[in-house]
């Protein structure tokens, strides 16, 4: 297959630490001018893949390609790539405007142009006045912006931003990724974005890599990867999933919890065993002669846009999320439509995700024990 607009390849690559594989093996490209992020839990490689890109750390094995070269070996400051960390590494005796033209001084570029630079980049990242202000005086998402304002100042071709809005607060962060979106599409340049956080990295990419135990699980655009996830770990780590067993009878026709449900899906063996996936907004609540399945609502929890119920149906848990209120105890019917059901092979995932009792009974543990301490407390 070509390869359109490819501007780094990781081929092969391969890590360890103290014995220890971290990543085994990866195989992907990323294109010119895209948005792209690594997403996965903590421990999953995401941040070694983009150590192996800035040149920070030298793979194993396998080749690393830039523009069309192997920059296997070469230094950090010899590629045409910035970072900005967590933690943003701004120098606190010099102000903004110091901080912003740190590289470009380093760059040997003459004064005028500097300062030409200095003034494009502030306005850029929206801090229009606050050349002379000291680092310290700024707020987290000030610091934040003069952070990518130096990144970018120096023209790399690929700006790598590991986690850089896990220190500010939720509506910062969210103001941030807007932010970083008009950025990276007014520029025009490629950003590779490292994060666990599932609704950053839905909101902001053109590509994620979905990464677990140093291994590529899914890439995809955001759509895909939440609307077709290839296994169970992406189902259940890109939003909430209710995944069950199944057996696909035939092309387009599979059954689960005890019915048999018309699907979409079709290339399955005839009677594979198979995870299926329902997405809990997917899922109509209805009266129980009315339901392909029906169950006894065990819990219901009130999330703003709407009620997040959890349904025993025949022994495992299912999460349903609608604008209805149902109440504890009552029996209700589930229905869903062809194209709400996604079927995926079995994997080493199966048999580990989509039933919320595990959930819930750690958190009736917690309960408990917390009651237990509130009652010696108050006796």
């Amino acid at each position: 297959m070509e390869k359109k607009n490819c501007l780094i390849d990781l081929k092969n690559i391969v890590v360890s630490f103290d014995g220890e594989q971290i990543l085994k093996g990866i195989n992907f490209y990323i294109r010119d001018g895209e948005f792209i992020t690594f997403l996965g839990p903590s421990g999953c490689g995401k941040t070694t893949t983009l150590r192996i890109i800035a040149g920070f750390l030298e793979p194993d094995e396998g080749e690393v390609i830039f523009d069309g070269k192997k920059i296997n070996g070469v230094p950090p400051h010899k590629r045409q790539v910035n970072t900005i960390f967590q933690r943003y590494a701004l120098f606190p005796h010099l102000n903004v405007a110091e901080n912003i033209a740190f590289g470009l001084k380093l760059k040997k570029m003459p004064k005028d142009k500097i300062e030409a630079k200095v003034k494009e980049m502030l306005s850029l990242v929206n801090l229009k006045g606050f050349e002379n202000r000291h680092i310290n005086s700024l707020s987290g998402g000030q610091q934040q912006r003069v952070a990518i304002a130096r990144a970018l100042a120096v023209d790399p071709k690929v700006l790598l931003l590991d986690e850089p809005l896990g220190a500010l607060d939720l509506k910062l962060r969210k103001d941030m990724q807007v932010e970083l979106k008009k950025i990276q599409q007014s520029l025009g340049i490629t950003f590779i974005y490292v994060t666990h956080d599932q609704e950053e990295a839905l909101s902001m990419s053109d590509t994620i890599v979905v990464m677990d135990s140093g291994k590529i699980q899914q890439i995809g655009t955001p759509t895909d990867i939440y609307n077709e996830p290839k296994n169970a770990f992406v189902a259940d780590f890109i939003g909430e999933s209710n995944i069950v067993d199944g057996i696909m009878k035939q092309d387009m026709l599979v059954e689960f919890s005890g019915h048999t449900f018309d699907c979409l899906d079709k290339g399955f063996g005839k009677n594979e065993a198979v995870d299926v996936v329902v997405r809990p907004e997917d899922v109509d609540v209805v009266p129980v002669e009315k339901g392909m399945l029906t169950g006894t609502v065990t819990s219901v929890t009130f999330k703003g846009v709407h009620y997040e119920i959890i349904v025993d149906i025949g022994g495992f848990l299912w999460m349903i999320q609608s604008t209805d209120i149902q109440h504890v105890g009552d029996r209700i019917g589930l229905y869903i439509e062809p194209d709400a059901i996604h079927i995926m092979k079995k994997s080493e995932y199966s048999g580990m995700f989509g039933d919320f009792s595990s959930y819930s009974e750690e958190f009736d543990e917690l309960s408990d024990v917390n009651s237990g301490v509130e009652d010696g407390e108050n006796g």
